[in-house]
């Protein structure tokens, strides 16, 4: 994979996946950071080329340094880890934990709960938090090395959410006269304005990476809607930090996998997905999509005839609505809109017995057929990150 950044000339302008029409609705929603469909189509636009790519990403960056949505196991600085965990934990110190008289539904993902039985007071206010860690710090994760409070403190000139959405109003008039249309009307959108210095960053295959280079580097592309552009330039530093973070998660993984006759403690592992994650699947002619993995099923059993799988929790919020088009087979200037789906937000965490393998990551099925899920990771949806159990923060 070959690593660029792509920096803003001025605004930019990415609608979600709400259906919008001027005068039905006033008010048409934004997404940002862009989803791997928006990338895809920019590149699409700027080779003038219906070509397959490969993409990771997109994330932010900030002096040739890769920035990583905040993981959502943390309250403030404070960790968060299973009520079964902890219990078990406590048992075997001999101690209790408050956690055993929790009453929870044993057919979802077990509670989260601060990892630390005592919590300091922060004297940080949670608006000076990062939202996005550098790849320092997710090097430590990956590490087992814990996180102070100073990783999540914002720099100097740094806030915590780096852009700025900007209200436009848009009117259309009548010809000749001074009046709104009744048809098109007066609408509303938002617009992303990066702060100084920051950029996305986006990786892609080696034939994509070719095609690019020969047309120049660095290069404009048009990047969202209204027609704004963006700076496309390569980027070295962020090949190799990539690979850094790359290795060491497969490591954390091969370790895990290869401590199944050792404690369970040794082979826990937390998943983080770094992008949206989308997992969806047919039941009963409907596609239904949640917040994690179909195929990974829950650790405890409901009854004695499952089979209990991998999953113990989850950490997330609120899914991200996603939408493409479909293009006509015959006529590749015409589309209609796809269906949406709801994908599990970045940073979301998810805590397992033992690390499990995607689905979608199979580029073919056991019978050698395509697996169409598949798309979904060539456009750089469900990136994981592999963390070994224990990662916490102290101060």
């Amino acid at each position: 994979m070959h690593w660029y950044t792509l920096t803003p000339l001025d605004v930019l302008l990415f609608r979600d996946a709400k259906p919008f029409t001027p005068g039905e609705r006033a008010w048409a929603g934004s997404i940002f950071p862009p989803t791997g469909h928006a990338i895809a189509g920019a590149l699409r636009g700027l080779l003038q080329k219906t070509i397959a790519l490969t993409l990771k990403g997109p994330f932010l960056c900030r002096e040739e340094t890769l920035y990583f949505p905040r993981p959502l196991n943390y309250v403030g600085t404070n960790s968060l880890a299973p009520a079964t965990w902890l219990q078990q934990q406590a048992d075997a110190q001999g101690e209790d934990h408050p956690c055993q008289q929790i009453l929870w539904d044993r057919r979802q993902p077990v509670p989260l709960l601060p990892a630390e039985k005592t919590q300091s007071p922060e004297d940080l206010d949670a608006a000076v938090y990062r939202q996005y860690l550098p790849y320092s710090s997710a090097m430590k994760l990956l590490n087992s090395q814990a996180l102070t409070a100073a990783d999540w403190r914002c720099g100097n000139g740094e806030r915590p959410q780096p852009w700025t959405v900007e209200t436009r109003p848009h009117n259309t008039l009548l010809e000749g006269k001074r009046q709104v249309k009744e048809a098109d009307g007066y609408f509303v959108e938002n617009a992303i304005r990066l702060d100084p210095g920051w950029s996305l960053a986006i990786a892609v295959d080696e034939d994509t990476h070719k095609k690019i280079q020969a047309q120049g580097d660095p290069l404009l592309l048009r990047l969202g809607g209204e027609g704004h552009r963006a700076l496309l330039e390569a980027s070295e530093p962020l090949n190799q930090q990539w690979k850094e973070i790359q290795v060491q998660s497969q490591n954390n993984w091969q370790q895990a996998a290869n401590a199944q006759q050792h404690p369970p403690e040794q082979r826990r592992s937390l998943a983080y997905l770094i992008t949206s994650g989308v997992f969806e699947r047919k039941h009963n002619g409907a596609s239904t999509c949640r917040a994690w993995p179909w195929e990974w099923k829950l650790a405890h059993s409901v009854n004695i005839n499952q089979n209990p799988g991998p999953l113990v929790s989850v950490a997330t919020e609120r899914p991200v609505p996603i939408s493409c088009r479909f293009r006509d087979r015959d006529d590749g200037t015409k589309s209609i809109p796809a269906p949406q789906v709801f994908a599990a937000p970045p940073g979301s965490v998810y805590y397992l017995e033992r690390p499990a393998p995607l689905f979608q990551d199979q580029a073919t099925l056991d019978n050698d057929q395509p697996n169409k899920v598949h798309i979904w990771r060539q456009l750089g949806y469900s990136e994981l990150l592999w963390i070994p159990y224990g990662a916490s923060i102290h101060d």
